[in-house]
């Protein structure tokens, strides 16, 4: 199979800009191959991310992880969250398991494009080029999306574009 196309744009560069926020992680680095522990083949442990700069009138914070390469019409959602408190200023490493044990109890969950809940490692196809795994944080001017856990992805994505107030990304890579 040729796996050979186009690079995808960065998502967020084709969205309506706004202010932004550093997005930070002790685990991965932009641009670089994240290890093996936050793929699917070594576990789906989440990285830690922490951020400032969060502006005022942020009420509350929505986390996602998208993969643009994925071999598919529409990229590849690896973690949604959302009905993060705004004061939160960071999640630990592993914060995206399925149960979110290590989540505000306000926060919310999406199923991940594999059909899961919680974070879903880097797994692009063998032999395919090296993907980008963009973590993105979005401040919100709404205390909750009122979304139910079952939202898809994309949906929840689309309802917080318009109440994004800020966001900030981090783009670590993996190939196989």
């Amino acid at each position: 199979m040729d796996l050979s196309r186009p690079v995808p744009p960065e998502p967020y560069d084709q969205l309506p800009q706004v202010p932004g926020l550093d997005l930070n992680s002790d685990d991965v680095t932009g641009g670089v191959l994240m290890d093996y522990v936050f793929t699917a083949d070594g576990g789906s442990t989440s990285p830690e991310l922490h951020w400032s700069a969060v502006p005022e009138g942020t009420q509350s914070l929505m986390i996602s992880c998208f993969d643009p390469d994925a071999p598919t019409p529409a990229g590849f959602w690896h973690w949604m969250l959302w009905d993060l408190p705004a004061d939160l200023t960071s999640l630990p490493s592993g914060a995206g398991s399925p149960g979110g044990d290590r989540l505000p109890p306000q926060a919310r969950q999406a199923r991940h494009d594999g059909g899961g809940r919680g974070y879903l490692g880097a797994a692009p196809p063998l032999g395919d080029r090296s993907h980008r795994y963009v973590f993105a944080i979005h401040a919100l001017d709404v205390p909750s999306l009122d979304l139910h856990e079952e939202t898809p992805p994309t949906s929840a994505a689309f309802t917080a574009l318009f109440h994004t107030l800020a966001r900030g990304t981090l783009t670590p890579t993996f190939e196989r």
